[in-house]
């Protein structure tokens, strides 16, 4: 059979990011970084430097690395869009070296981190009632619920020593493979919960540069509907105002749409999850309904508020496109007027210049005849030549016209 050249990838794909199925008791480890170009150099060269010592080989192409790192715990590694998590899973005693030497390497990793989580997987209900008061919950934000079932899950979302938060779950006969899914899905919710929430912080600081823009769109629509602004003045403020907001969609366009993908993400892992409530504790999905909802209504809010301004601008830069081009029009129909006026006089001034040059012509023609006459009265005895040149006057200005006429019309080329 011929193979397709990405089916291996496809299926690599497809089974990259499934954890080992984790027993209890246990602890797992996870950090989650987003990480610029350098930064994911960095990463790379750390890993290359590091993996080596465990047995690990290390390709910089790679995008997910597991394997283990010393008896009994193993880690995860896995490049994301816009970054990586490193998860350590730790089925030795707590608090040993081994344990510790793996959370410091993975505390090591460059990045700027997202989430950190340290996780308690415990063999009951009765084993996670024993922990939870040294792990100083807050009481008042404390989420406690059942998970797919038969598992139940404890955390405040907060974060305690050293940056991290601590989750709590009690396997409660669950087999490894239910136990490693369920904590799997519990933390992909969380992670997509904080990447949605980056955008938030961007929103509030755009809101006063929004309202700025919504008071000059204001004032701007009362300038265009004064005849006394000029339109060069009103073309380039909202010329600025465009490429102001081009500036802000453009800084905040890819963390709006990015917030929006991860936020469908919380919404499908929470229904994976199934939450089942537990009385006297909130549950997940009133956490996120609570906490988390309302955030990402407020990115959808400011990108609706967005679109609304560009939208404005848009309807606004047109009316005053109208408002040069009505302007232009109007001082094209006056220029032509005012040259069809010019014309018209022209034609006048030409008109009369004619009608004196016929008679000058006449003057000239009849002038002819006099000496003609003159000349014929030597030889031919004539009534009177006075008489004769009164009567050529009229014959005299109709055949100067008539050639006129016909000259005329030969050079402006119109018909006889």
């Amino acid at each position: 059979m011929r193979q397709h050249e990405l089916r291996h990838k496809i299926i690599e794909e497809m089974h990259l990011r499934r954890w080992p199925r984790l027993k209890s008791p246990g602890n797992v480890v996870q950090i989650v970084r987003v990480l610029d170009n350098q930064e994911r150099e960095e990463e790379s060269r750390y890993l290359a430097e590091t993996l080596p010592a465990a047995g690990i080989a290390y390709s910089p192409s790679a995008r997910h690395v597991s394997g283990n790192y010393a008896e009994a715990i193993t880690f995860a590694w896995e490049r994301h869009t816009e970054g990586s998590s490193i998860t350590v899973f730790d089925s030795t005693p707590e608090g040993g070296d081994q344990a510790l030497a793996a959370r410091h390497w993975a505390e090591d990793f460059p990045g700027r981190v997202v989430r950190a989580t340290r996780i308690s997987v415990v063999a009951d209900e009765a084993e996670a009632e024993s922990i939870l008061p040294r792990l100083d919950f807050s009481r008042d934000d404390l989420v406690s619920c059942r998970i797919l079932g038969r598992l139940r899950m404890w955390s405040d979302f907060q974060l305690h020593e050293e940056g991290f938060g601590r989750l709590v779950i009690a396997a409660n006969g669950a087999d490894p493979a239910t136990l490693s899914r369920a904590i799997q899905q519990l933390q992909e919710l969380g992670n997509y919960r904080n990447m949605a929430l980056l955008g938030l912080p961007e929103v509030r600081e755009q809101w006063n540069e929004l309202d700025q823009i919504e008071s000059q769109l204001r004032q701007f629509a009362i300038d265009v509907g004064d005849d006394s602004m000029r339109d060069d003045v009103l073309l380039e403020r909202v010329s600025e105002v465009a490429g102001h907001l081009a500036t802000l969609s453009n800084r905040i366009g890819y963390r709006l749409n990015a917030t929006r993908a991860y936020a469908k993400l919380v919404d499908e892992r929470l229904e994976d999850l199934q939450p089942e409530a537990i009385e006297s504790y909130y549950t997940l999905a009133h956490f996120i309904r609570r906490r988390f909802l309302p955030a990402v209504r407020t990115c959808d809010s400011h990108r609706e508020r967005l679109d609304q301004i560009n939208a404005r601008t848009g309807d606004l830069a047109s009316l005053l496109r109208a408002r040069i081009s009505t302007r232009i029009e109007n001082q094209n129909a006056q220029l032509l007027e005012s040259l069809e006026r010019r014309a018209e006089v022209q034609l006048r001034l030409q008109q009369l210049v004619e009608g004196l040059s016929i008679f000058a012509l006449a003057y000239y023609g009849v002038g002819l005849v006099g000496y003609v006459l003159g000349a014929v009265a030597h030889f031919v005895e004539i009534p009177s030549t006075n008489v004769i040149m009164g009567v050529s006057v009229p014959v005299v200005m109709v055949t100067i016209w008539l050639m006129a006429r016909h000259l005329k019309r030969r050079i402006l080329g119109k018909p006889h």
